[in-house]
């Protein structure tokens, strides 16, 4: 098993297990067809108040993703060629950055540091979407295991007694 070694800013040290994308993926997602109409996978994404969603054939098969942008570039296409409605296939980003089960988080961190992109598809081996990790998942995780930590690098109260001397108490106090 592959551990987790890396310093936070200030110093810390974060050891342990690995902690791996299938360990912090999202895997109830919103999911469209690469066959649905752009506008209503557009009013989809309104609804859900969400950027983006990955796109998948009937079977589960990762397609890629239909973003925000996706939507820009529907928009504009339309807008010069007069595009009567038309699916969503046309403008889905097929070569977006994705994972795998097994990726670890500080491989995750840097793929959002080096790539534009708010979320990460998870994959098997099989191309069949399993999850989905967004740059928040990914903070989130890192927060957990720095409270961790600190919650364990954090020795325990020590209790003094009350003592009498010369008639005064010294009150007990919590160091």
């Amino acid at each position: 098993m592959s551990s987790l070694r890396f310093s936070l800013p200030g110093g810390a040290m974060m050891t342990g297990p690995a902690i791996l994308a299938r360990d912090m993926m999202t895997h109830k997602l919103i999911t469209l067809s690469p066959d649905m109409d752009v506008f209503v996978a557009i009013e989809v994404l309104l609804k859900k108040r969400i950027s983006g969603a990955p796109v998948v054939d009937v079977d589960g098969t990762f397609v890629g993703i239909f973003s925000e942008r996706s939507c820009m570039k529907f928009i504009v296409d339309s807008a010069y060629d007069n595009l009567p409605g038309t699916t969503l296939r046309a403008f889905v980003d097929t070569q977006p950055p994705c994972i795998s089960p097994e990726t670890d988080l500080l491989t995750i961190c840097q793929t959002f540091l080096n790539q534009a992109t708010r979320r990460l598809p998870v994959i098997d081996e099989q191309g069949k979407l399993v999850g989905q990790i967004s740059r928040r998942d990914a903070m989130r995780k890192v927060m957990q295991c720095h409270q961790t930590q600190r919650r364990q690098s954090t020795p325990e109260p020590l209790y003094l007694s009350a003592v009498v001397e010369d008639s005064q108490s010294v009150v007990a106090r919590m160091l």
